[in-house]
């Protein structure tokens, strides 16, 4: 307890906490069986393998619409590598370094989309780069337009 009896609630929920959990091994797998030096396509094929031996469902390359911020009407597509169970996507790299601009791509997905988490990965930094970006949908007024729409 702080000095102004404020209690820190560290009961917080983790989103998709298991189905993160699994991911995260799947990724692990693959860059210690393959190491850095390979091109994207090759890693897309491995983390398939991985994705299916620990049974997950997944979709590659699905077509995801992106969300006027303002209005909710659809603006275009964005195509992921991987949505896994139809709630995280996955997109994957292959290069010496991470730029920022990656970062901040996989987040302006997410905040003008119906998803709320996605998984960034570099498997060819000099160390396997892991970003797990959140977005949540209470924070995206334009599904309510969406929805009312449909």
């Amino acid at each position: 307890m702080n000095t102004n009896d404020e209690q820190i609630n560290t009961n917080v929920e983790i989103l998709h906490k298991d189905l993160s959990y699994v991911l995260q091994k799947c990724f692990y797998n693959v860059a210690n069986k393959y190491g850095k030096g390979f091109k994207e396509s090759i890693y897309q094929k491995a983390l398939s393998e991985e994705f299916e031996l620990n049974q997950l469902s997944t979709e590659p390359q699905k077509r995801i619409t992106i969300y006027s911020i303002d209005t909710g009407k659809a603006l275009g597509v964005y195509i992921p590598d991987y949505v896994v169970e139809n709630l995280i996507i996955v997109e994957i790299k292959a290069t010496n370094f991470t730029i920022q601009s990656f970062i901040e791509q996989q987040l302006s997905y997410l905040r003008a989309s119906e998803y709320e988490l996605g998984y960034l990965v570099n498997f060819s930094a000099p160390k396997l780069f892991i970003k797990r970006s959140i977005y949540t949908n209470d924070r995206k007024p334009f599904l309510n337009k969406i929805r009312v729409n449909s």
